[in-house]
């Protein structure tokens, strides 16, 4: 037993120190040995960076004039290849909020909803509304119901384009949607475009309101 512990131990201690070319040929040999249909199969080879903008299943990189615009600087799409429809998502929801929040933001410049704790008097700029009723409880109730919203259509939206039931940002509001694919994808251009400039827009309003302390336009 001794004896055989011992060689054992040399064999090991051997294999530590062969040179990898060693366990390279005998997998070749292997492969030399599998049966001509198998080794037709080509070899697989290392995956190459994902590029959005190459897939037709995406539009929106174009700029204003129409022309190509592929913006990725940090090259997240190509690092987090199975995040691309994440992304995709939160854009269109960001950019659609934005819109919304630019024509809110000038309309209350001029009318408000029934209530004192709304009126011109009690909150005279815009701007100054999101302090305001935060302190009065409105805020509250604005925060439960998107919770609410986006714990039960959110979250299973979300689950469901994981795993492939629905594109991004799809919720099946589609009454006025052109009904051939390229007049759809004009369309889902126009509203990345418009969502994008939304969220610049509604950065510059809240912060030149900030800085001249008036309403619309802000200047």
């Amino acid at each position: 037993m001794k004896f055989a512990a011992l060689l054992i131990t040399l064999v090991a201690s051997a294999s530590a120190f062969t040179s990898p070319l060693t366990a390279r040929s005998s997998v070749s040999l292997r492969a030399a040995e599998v049966p001509e249909e198998a080794a037709a199969a080509p070899a697989p080879t290392s995956a190459e960076a994902y590029d959005i903008f190459s897939d037709p299943k995406y539009v929106g990189n174009s700029d204003f004039r129409g022309k190509r615009f592929d913006f990725d600087p940090l090259g997240l799409a190509a690092a987090y290849p199975p995040f691309v429809p994440w992304f995709r998502e939160c854009e269109l929801r960001h950019g659609r909020t934005a819109m919304i929040a630019v024509m809110g933001f000038i309309a209350t410049d001029f009318m408000r909803i029934p209530g004192d704790m709304y009126s011109m008097e009690s909150i005279p700029k815009t701007i100054d509304i999101h302090d305001a009723l935060l302190k009065s409880g409105p805020m509250y109730q604005l925060l439960l119901w998107i919770g609410l919203w986006d714990l039960l259509v959110t979250a299973p939206a979300a689950k469901a384009m994981g795993d492939g039931f629905r594109e991004p940002g799809d919720y099946g509001w589609r009454w006025f949607a052109p009904t051939s694919k390229e007049g759809f994808d004009t369309k889902r251009d126009a509203e990345l475009k418009n969502g994008r400039l939304a969220m610049c827009a509604l950065g510059g309003i809240a912060t030149q309101s900030i800085i001249t302390g008036h309403g619309f336009p802000y200047v």
